[in-house]
């Protein structure tokens, strides 16, 4: 579902390629349930309702809403589309999809039924002949109740799905990484996060349910953001279904059950020779194994390792034949051979009889079709045979390209989250946040501009410049300007800080940070990162103006954790000072990167 009540235009599919419909065909059938999310439009600087008068991005929609997208969420009818619509959606800058979380599923014919009835209330809503307020009135009453309906949890006994289903056409040239974070109600809950990578033309991207319950606990409230990473005003998205979803597999006329993963034997299997026997230096690898596993990698069959041998020295021969990219979970050990067929179908959460086992031993290929009776066996003699084998005539497509990717990347997820559990602060350094230090220029002024319009509860000025304040500071040679921007590992947040210091002091008579790096601990390293160079430049006490707010005090305990000092209050703005005997301490967190920054003297 989307914000039907506020955005009425639609458009025919006569711009989208031939090829691409078909591919939004290609689930009929498939999707057996699925959600009935509510996405809207909205913006990922969002301090409402303070923005609406203060931000030179606000574009009213007939509710008084902020419209976060050029044109709106355009309806594209598309029949061949399970929801038999797309959204088209041209981005303006900080615009972002969200929408409430929920798992709970409906039959295919069931969810069409509450998109085509809310469609029909909310064109009924946008046509009916009465004054604009009460239509406003009404539209936001229709809408919130939505919103709370569709955020309502799933009950505890019903069945989860199996993935969330993202569909999407980039009509660029170019890819578009888009960020998704599903976030927990509720302080200190550490979030799911996904970077996606949107190729040119048809994307079709499945998140592993079991990914995300490893996270979070989607039976509770829970919220969910889409956000292009650093795009063009006016890039265009085509959406198709954006749900979480079960889907049923398919079944061709002779059933054949496709493969996702072969796992290889080592020993006269992958290579002629046993390893402990005749040494690394006297192995040779076989030609048809190595053509073998490039080409069904090619297709998105992924591949992995059962062996019995030392774990070590396997893996340094793997390595030596520069074939370890491609080994998922290898299991390497002197254990039965079932045991490591069962363990990877665990890890990488598939089923026993879509995995092939190649082996040189006729035992060890009866032992685990004993153990394993639906894992398909294959005799290394017939390795060639491979690529033939309908089983592994599997439809390439963007998505499967980059299984392995995928699965290696949800593998260090997994393993990194395992690490910390409960622990914000290891989560954080897990992120990998890097942030970027430099001046204020002609050239970013405007995002400057942008972002101080827009801060709210993390602006510790309570300034709001405009352009040609910004621009002016830039001939004050003793004012030094930071424009910080930041980026993780699950995508780029663009401009999120601006900060002042008048050198003659030192003293920070600015700082402000977009909310969306709150309790990042990114303010804390840019704070340490400034107080420890002016100190150790000029041999001064660093000082630092805080107009303390409601909005902001929360934020504020910044201070205080680096250990300011208050010295004094004027017209409602508290001074603080940083020692210059004292010690900074840096929890390292936050990567700090400069980028040509002068500290002014003068």
């Amino acid at each position: 579902m989307y914000e039907t009540e506020v955005n009425n235009r639609t458009e025919a599919s006569s711009e989208i390629p031939a090829d691409v419909i078909k591919e939004f065909g290609t689930l009929a059938g498939m999707v057996q349930t699925r959600t009935t999310l509510a996405w809207s439009e909205h913006c990922t600087e969002c301090v409402w309702p303070v923005c609406y008068s203060t931000c030179d991005l606000y574009s009213p929609r007939e509710d008084g809403k902020c419209r976060r997208f050029i044109d709106g969420m355009v309806r594209v009818e598309c029949s061949e589309a399970i929801n038999s619509y797309l959204l088209k959606i041209k981005f303006k800058r900080w615009g972002k999809l969200w929408s409430p979380g929920n798992v709970r599923l409906h039959s295919a014919g069931q969810a069409e039924r509450i998109e085509r009835r809310d469609y029909q209330i909310g064109t009924v809503l946008h046509q009916l002949p009465i004054p604009t307020l009460l239509k406003t009135a009404i539209t936001s009453k229709r809408y919130s109740h939505k919103k709370k309906s569709a955020g309502r949890p799933a009950d505890a006994g019903d069945s989860l799905p199996t993935s969330f289903l993202l569909e999407c056409y980039n009509p660029q040239s170019f890819s578009i990484r888009i960020s998704l974070t599903m976030r927990p109600l509720g302080e200190g809950r550490l979030p799911f996060q996904k970077l996606i990578e949107v190729d040119p033309g048809f994307n079709r991207i499945r998140v592993p349910m079991n990914n995300v319950l490893r996270v979070i606990n989607p039976r509770t409230p829970f919220n969910v953001d889409l956000i292009p990473n650093d795009v063009l005003e006016g890039t265009t998205l085509y959406f198709g279904l954006m749900e979480f979803v079960q889907e049923v597999e398919p079944h061709s006329s002779e059933k054949v059950k496709f493969t996702k993963c072969v796992i290889w034997d080592l020993d006269n299997t992958l290579w002629d020779g046993v390893l402990v026997e005749d040494g690394l230096e006297n192995l040779r690898l076989r030609v048809d194994a190595v053509d073998a596993i490039k080409q069904l990698d090619a297709r998105g069959i992924l591949q992995s390792v059962v062996s019995k041998n030392n774990y070590e020295e396997a893996m340094e021969a793997i390595k030596h034949f520069e074939l370890d990219e491609y080994f998922l979970f290898p299991q390497i050990s002197w254990r039965p051979k079932s045991e490591g067929v069962d363990a990877i179908s665990h890890e990488l959460n598939i089923g026993k009889d879509t995995l092939i086992f190649v082996d040189d031993s006729q035992f060890e290929l009866e032992q685990v079709k004993a153990i394993c009776p639906t894992v398909h066996v294959l005799n290394a003699i017939d390795t060639h045979t491979l690529l033939e084998m309908k089983e592994c005539d599997v439809p390439v497509t963007a998505e499967s390209k980059n299984r392995r990717k995928m699965y290696k990347t949800e593998s260090e997820r997994r393993n990194l989250e395992e690490s910390f559990g409960n622990d914000y602060m290891a989560f954080l350094r897990y992120c990998e946040i890097r942030l970027s230090v430099q001046t204020m220029t002609e050239e970013n002024v405007d995002r400057v501009h942008e972002l101080t319009q827009r801060t709210n509860q993390m602006n510790f000025s309570g300034q709001r410049y405009d352009r040609a304040v910004l621009k002016d500071l830039l001939s004050k040679s003793y004012l030094d300007t930071y424009v910080l921007s930041c980026e993780d590992r699950f995508g780029s947040y663009g401009i999120i800080g601006f900060s002042i210091v008048d050198s003659r002091e030192p003293r920070m008579t600015d700082l402000m940070f977009s909310c969306r790096i709150q309790s990042k601990r990114v303010e804390h390293a840019f704070l340490n990162y400034i107080v420890k160079n002016y100190i150790r430049d000029l041999n001064k006490d660093f000082f630092a103006n805080y107009r303390k707010t409601p909005r902001n005090a929360p934020s504020g305990r910044v201070f205080s954790d680096l250990n300011m000092e208050e010295v004094g209050v004027s017209s409602g703005v508290t001074s603080l000072v940083f020692r210059k005997n004292k010690e900074l301490l840096d929890d390292g967190v936050v990567t700090i990167i400069i980028t040509e920054v002068p500290l002014s003297t003068n």
